[in-house]
């Protein structure tokens, strides 16, 4: 074997080991890196969607259930004795217009009349009798 020929199968090892290094170094980016950052990118964009989505389905699911409320326009104060009947006091307001004013009022009678019970009650549209709302 002359020197021509070792020389020859020398640089053929090298070539070859250059080339083995080279692609094992793609295959370990293509696997390492490429791949799943497109796989991650996918599910994370994926994962908004569903979490987007499910959102819009119970947003339109509440929509769809909510009901919109006919608040009644007056509300009445109803005394009760400690028998639980019907009663009345003089000098105090039983009609309101608004809840929050009527639950107010039946707070400051209940400290001023603690014998007595108040009931906060309105009158329904489709109610044959009169609502009660709070009781105390």
């Amino acid at each position: 074997m002359n020197a021509f020929q070792r020389i020859f199968d020398w640089k053929t090892y090298i070539f070859t080991a250059l080339a083995v290094i080279s692609f094992s170094s793609f295959v370990a980016v293509l696997f390492g890196q490429t791949i799943p950052g497109i796989i991650l990118a996918f599910f994370k964009i994926a994962s908004e969607y569903v979490i987007l989505g499910a959102v819009f389905v119970f947003a339109l699911a509440w929509l769809i259930k909510a009901k919109p409320h006919n608040r009644p326009k007056n509300y009445s104060v109803v005394v009760f004795d400690v028998f639980g009947k019907k009663s009345h006091v003089d000098g105090l307001r039983t009609e309101f217009k608004t809840h929050d004013v009527a639950w107010s009022f039946m707070k400051q009678y209940k400290e001023a009349y603690p014998f007595y019970n108040f009931a906060l009650v309105s009158d329904t549209p489709k109610a044959d009798k009169p609502t009660i709302f709070r009781y105390i």
